[in-house]
Formats: C-alpha cells, structure tokens, sequence
C-alpha cells in the first residue's frame, strides 16, 4: 500500500513540479464536484485554517443565515491534473467542510461516508472495501444523445470508437495514482466501463468522484461527450454502478468461509439478507434520479427484483464464485446502483443496510439462480420475491419511512435529500413528453 501523502509531502511536490494552481474540490449533496482554485502561495494557509466559502450557494448546503463554511483540504489527496499544462501545472486536492468553530458540517456527505465507518468500526470490523464497475456512454455532443459507434460487449475495432478514449482515461487515472484493473466496450451501442481497483470506502468514494471527472474531460478534450445518466437510450441497456463489497479486520476477509458450500460466512450472509430487506428504503440513495427507474425495469440486464445466487445476473445481489486460495477477494456484489449517486452517501447506505444485517442476524434467504424476469408472477409470489421501487417517488416514500437512512445519513441529509427529490419529482411529472403526444395527441 503507497504511502500517504502529508502536508509536508504536497508543499514540497508543489515546489518541485512547478504547480501554480490547485483546485479544491468537494461535492454537493447530490455528488456534484464544487470546485474553486487557490494559488500555491495560499496552500500553506489553507492547511492550517482552511478556505472560507458561502455555503448557502451549494445544493443541501447551508441556509442564509448560517452559510460560512470552511474548506480545509485533505493532502492524502493530492494529486496532479495530468491533461493541464505541465508548466504551471494544476493539482487538485478533496476537501472536509467545517463550520467556523472548526466542527465537522453535517451537511458534508464525505463527513457522512467517514461518520459510517467508524460506526463500522463499533461492530468490529476496521475496514469496508469497495470496487464499482461504473458503465457510461459517449455521444457526438451534449444537446442530444446521438451515439458514436454500434459496438457490443467486448467488441474491438472498427466496432468500438471509444477504444482511444478509454486508452486515454486509463493513462490519466493511473498518474493520478488511481489503479485501473480493465476496461471494455459494453453492452449497449456507446456504452462503455472502465473497472477501477478496490480500495477502502472513502478512498474509492474519491476514487469514484476523480474517474468520472477524468471520463468527462478526456471526452471533452476529444470534441465528444461524456454521460454517467442512467438511461440514456430509449430500448436499450442502462449504465449501472455494480458495487462489490467486503469488510475486513485485521487483513482478514470477515466474509469468507472455508466450511460453507458458497465458502460465505455468517457475516456475509447476514450482510446480503441486510442489503436485501432495506433495499427498498436505500434505493433513493443508490439510485436517486427520475431517469435511474427507466434502468431498473426487467429485460435489459438491471436488477429489479430483490433476490441473491451465484451466477444469476438478474439478481439483486451476485456472489462472485470462489476461486481456492483466493480469500481475499471473496464478495459480494450488489447491482442496483447508477453511476449518477454520490458516492459517498451511497457507500454509507449500503454499509448502514449491511451492518444492520449482521447486527440483527437477519436470515438470508434461499439463492434464487432461475432467470427470474421471465418467472411466472405465480412463482415470485410463492418465493416471496419483492421488487425495487418503481419509481422516484415511490423510493421516496420508503425513504421517508426509513430510520436506517436517517441514522445513517443524519438529520440534515436526509431532510434535505428528501425535499430536493420531491422538488425533482413535482417537475418531472408536469411535463408532457414526447411519448405523450405522440400517443394521445393524434386520438384523444
């Protein structure tokens, strides 16, 4: 494991690489970078007591009346932007938002993230490991989505235009000292993945945020766009965030079992019963746009109904197969999530789930491997299989009623959170779409 970097490490970097700008980011409750830059010649002092913003400009941030926050950066990660010019280069660096009196801010999701962990840390586990596999699209321009190339899973040249693009992204992450695994051509015409290596929750969870940036400017550079939006194609796949999980103490895997036929111990299975009854309640938290219900319908590969196996891939919750003498990497994979969430909040939702799972001993169910979009309703309603909302608000609603999601997000989120998707929601349903008035309007 690399070293992290300290204050002392950063100043000293700066120096030597000619950095002149560093950007300070952080993200707004829905998982939006906020960004603003300092020069080096204000980063010794941004160390110590942090940079003052108006926090009532930042969605779910602060009210007018209390809006001064402070932005004190995390050297840990610091790291080059590599597409900038290498003379008066330009870094970037996460940030933990205080309030004046130097207190965590309760409206900070990374705080939120950190705040699970330790709760984590109660239940006797030091570690929460993480790999996303977050799928996305490239179009020719960002007014409509018109695709690039007519490209499947794994296909390569001339069928996969992004080949470059992804080639390009990849060399970025890896300068940044974000490793890469794989990378491919996806299912869908344009859709592509590029699979990050896992790493602790919050670490991933600024992975996670730094990769989508790094995808989006390396199109933009190239004259193309970007996209991580849920459902970007009418008849076609969606993207997906399939999150694989662990929890670990002392470099030990706690889900791994070598006396069980799925080589999963009680901890794990405790942990998937956990995901699969607050599955409902979390899923305006891992999926929390109107456009993420389009994607979780049956039929186009997304998880709609709330069942674990094996090598089912319609499931809720996939256990990877053991491979001997591969511990370590024993999971569990849950595949409801868009790359559209804050990570931060979604990682904290799914451990919150997870650990109320283990802590109550929830008993898993049996594994479902049978394709079950094309079960009979007869047969789902004999094993008892629930479905995901069908909807925002109907996510909402169960959101609303969670306190799970309260305790685990805090007052602050949760309120907020809430009132911004009903806001979302309330708009969403007064427009009249094209599918409207090409359906009604000629026969009504």
């Amino acid at each position: 494991m690399a070293k992290k970097l300290t204050k002392e490490d950063v100043l000293k970097i700066v120096k030597e690489k000619n950095v002149r700008f560093i950007k300070l980011w952080f993200v707004d409750i829905l998982g939006a970078v906020k960004s603003f830059t300092i020069t080096r010649k204000e980063l010794e002092g941004a160390f110590k007591e942090g940079m003052g913003f108006d926090g009532s400009s930042i969605e779910g941030f602060a009210r007018i009346f209390e809006s001064d926050l402070v932005a004190v950066p995390d050297p840990s990660t610091f790291s080059i932007l590599p597409w900038r010019p290498k003379e008066d280069a330009v870094a970037k660096m996460f940030c933990d938002i205080l309030t004046p009196d130097g207190k965590p801010y309760d409206g900070d999701t990374r705080y939120i993230l950190k705040k699970n962990l330790e709760e984590m840390k109660k239940e006797g586990f030091d570690t929460f490991n993480l790999g996303p596999e977050l799928e996305y699209f490239y179009f020719r321009n960002d007014k409509i989505p018109e695709i690039m190339d007519e490209g499947g899973y794994f296909d390569f040249l001339p069928l996969d235009l992004g080949h470059d693009l992804r080639r390009q992204t990849i060399q970025y992450l890896e300068e940044m000292g974000i490793p890469v695994e794989y990378s491919h051509h996806e299912v869908a015409p344009s859709q592509h993945e590029i699979d990050l290596r896992y790493a602790d929750a919050l670490s991933m969870a600024d992975n996670v945020i730094t990769y989508k940036v790094v995808v989006k400017s390396v199109a933009w550079l190239k004259g193309v766009y970007a996209t991580f939006m849920p459902k970007p194609l009418f008849g076609q796949n969606g993207s997906g965030m399939h999150t694989h999980m662990s929890l670990f103490l002392k470099g030990k895997n706690a889900f791994f079992s070598n006396t069980d036929s799925y080589n999963l111990s009680e901890n794990a299975k405790h942990f998937i019963a956990g995901i699969m009854v607050h599955a409902r309640e979390i899923c305006s938290i891992t999926n929390q746009w109107v456009n993420s219900y389009k994607r979780l319908v049956p039929g186009y590969e997304a998880p709609v109904y709330i069942v674990w196996g094996r090598k089912n891939r319609s499931a809720l919750v996939r256990v990877p197969m053991y491979k001997p003498g591969k511990e370590l990497a024993t999971r569990v994979e849950v595949r409801f999530p868009d790359p559209a969430c804050n990570p931060y909040l979604a990682f904290s939702v799914l451990l919150a789930a997870g650990l109320e799972g283990i802590r109550k001993k929830y008993p898993i169910p049996e594994p479902v491997e049978a394709d079950v979009y094309h079960m009979p309703d007869e047969e789902r309603e004999k094993l008892h299989i629930k479905t995901l909302p069908g909807s925002l608000i109907e996510a909402i609603q169960e959101t609303e009623k969670s306190t799970l999601v309260r305790k685990a997000l805090g007052d602050h989120i949760f309120n907020k959170l809430i009132e911004n998707k009903k806001i979302e929601w309330d708009r969403y349903r007064q427009q009249v779409t094209n599918y409207e008035i090409e359906k009604y309007f000629p026969i009504l």
